[in-house]
């Protein structure tokens, strides 16, 4: 972990993207379809950028779509996919199946743990759950040890230090001070294991507000703050907005194939050319939709069916 100690770290999307480098290994914030960084991922796209390394628990249209538009060759995760709304996910799949990516399929307890060691400033830290799998054969980084107390037989798997954690969040405030709501996933041990930090906020808000609502990652370990409303779109950011059912269905369907992932791209990603044009296609009427999720029952099951 850095420590980042300037006192307005607010950027723009452009410029906190560009903390990215071809060939880094990055964390990616939230999980399945909810709170994804996913302006983050648009613009990291739009920069043309190549050879990721993904790391993450359980993922969805963030990693298909990094995937899918040739962003990633080498992905990380213990799950990618909608779960029980559209199964697995089409681009991922094509390309782990095709071999135009490496994977190197993990487990969420075994990423927390090499989590835990790079945080601890720890060469590794042990586990004992993907004993008798077949995980172990996708990375030859671990190794198998005898636990000096018991004889028990452990994995040591080494520890883990992205070169850059993607998050959204709720709120920040220009130092840093992110406020973030649970569930948390990996994001506060992505945030303490990676060198660097860039943190996507529904709005930046005064320093006491921040301080009243939570401080969940201190400004010290942020290395730059972006004001991206609806920066998690089409995933949640409880309580603002639902997830976008209906654009996830679309992605789903475009994924099946190369023509409608460029398709999707050309209409969603370079086409608009800037977050503020990805906000205009979709729709003023549409967000607003995704944000009265809580006004009853029957509104958020209207929105998911």
């Amino acid at each position: 972990m850095g420590a980042y100690t300037e006192p307005d770290k607010v950027r723009s999307l452009t410029d906190a993207a560009a903390l990215v480098a071809d060939g880094d290994t990055v964390a990616v914030g939230g999980a399945l379809s909810a709170r994804e960084p996913m302006a983050l991922v648009r613009e990291l796209i739009r920069q043309g950028r190549r050879n990721l390394h993904l790391v993450g628990s359980a993922h969805g249209i963030d990693v298909d779509l990094l995937v899918g538009a040739g962003a990633a060759s080498v992905v990380e995760e213990s799950y990618v996919g909608f779960e029980q709304d559209f199964g697995l996910a089409p681009a991922y799949r094509r390309a782990a199946e095709s071999g135009r990516i490496t994977l190197r399929e993990s487990c969420c307890y075994t990423i927390l743990q090499q989590l835990r060691a790079a945080e601890y400033g720890l060469p590794f830290l042990p586990v004992r759950g993907i004993i008798g799998t077949g995980i172990a054969g996708l990375h030859p980084e671990y190794r198998e040890i005898e636990c000096p107390f018991t004889g028990v037989p452990l994995v040591a798997v080494p520890a883990l230090a992205p070169d850059v954690a993607l998050i959204h969040a709720l709120a920040a405030d220009r130092r840093g001070n992110v406020h973030l709501a649970r569930p948390l996933v990996l994001d506060e041990r992505f945030t303490f294991a990676s060198k660097k930090v860039v943190v996507t906020v529904e709005r930046i808000a005064s320093e006491a507000e921040v301080a009243a609502a939570g401080v969940v990652l201190p400004y010290f370990a942020v290395t730059a703050v972006v004001e991206a409303p609806h920066g998690a779109h089409p995933t949640s950011c409880y309580p603002h907005y639902a997830y976008d059912r209906r654009h996830l269905a679309e992605w789903v369907t475009a994924a099946a194939t190369d023509e409608g992932i460029a398709g999707y791209l050309d209409r969603y990603v370079h086409g608009p050319g800037t977050e503020e044009g990805y906000l205009k296609v979709v729709g003023e009427e549409r967000l607003e939709e995704l944000t009265r999720w809580s006004e009853s029952d029957q509104r958020w099951q209207e929105l998911l069916s």
